[in-house]
Order: structure tokens, then C-alpha cells, then sequence
């Protein structure tokens, strides 16, 4: 499964963005996918993932009631949706996918490039 990120981008504080993560790969639909983000100076965290139907997701909870992942099996594609953005939510966001339901990176064997997402106060 190969993996590209995009829609990061520098909005201000309550705006919104849309990330996307386009998938290659004929097994694309038996994944779960998730995003994670990093901080400078701070390790990989866990965002957000959904199941391969698309009916199961989790979210961290700094992020909960504000973001929310989804994904278009018909696009190979996973989104994640971000609203009320804050400063902390600057990063780079990342998106994987994994065989197993799990919110540790390490379990997750394929990653897109990551994309940045800034948000000013």
C-alpha cells in the first residue's frame, strides 16, 4: 500500500482543513487507516482511525468533537476533516494504515509522507 497525504496548509485559529490520504494498492479496503501527527520536539501521536467499512472510529481526545475521519472505498481515500482548530493542533499529520484496529504507530506498516498543518493564534 502506498500512501500520499495532502490538504495541510496555514489557517488560523478556528478555521478548518481537510486532509486527505490517497491509497494505492488492491488491498487498500482491508486496512484500517488512521491519522497521526508529530509536534516539533514531541513524539508521534495518535489522532484519529476508522475501520476498513468505514463504520468504527476513535478519536484522541484532545481532537474529539472537532475532527472526524472518514474514508471513500470507491477512492482508495481517508479524510480527515478539522474544524476549530487550534494553535497546539500545529504538526505534521501523517496518515497510515495497519492490519489490525490499533492507535500505536508502531503497528501501523504504511505511512504517506506527511503534511503540515499550521495553525496561528
Amino acid at each position: 500500500v502506498q500512501l500520499q497525504a495532502s490538504g495541510g496548509g496555514l489557517v488560523q485559529a478556528g478555521g478548518s482543513l481537510r486532509l486527505s490520504c490517497a491509497a494505492s494498492g488492491r488491498t487498500f479496503p482491508g486496512y484500517i487507516m488512521g491519522w497521526f501527527r508529530q509536534a516539533p520536539g514531541k513524539e508521534r501521536e495518535f489522532v484519529s482511525r476508522i475501520s476498513w467499512s468505514g463504520g468504527s472510529t476513535n478519536y484522541a481526545d484532545s481532537v474529539k468533537g472537532r475532527f472526524t475521519i472518514s474514508r471513500d472505498i470507491a477512492k482508495n481515500t481517508v479524510y480527515l476533516q478539522m474544524n476549530s482548530l487550534r494553535p497546539e493542533d500545529t504538526a505534521v499529520y501523517y496518515c497510515a494504515a495497519a492490519s489490525i484496529y490499533s492507535t500505536t504507530p508502531t503497528e501501523y506498516g504504511y505511512w504517506g509522507q506527511g503534511t503540515l498543518v499550521t495553525v496561528s493564534s
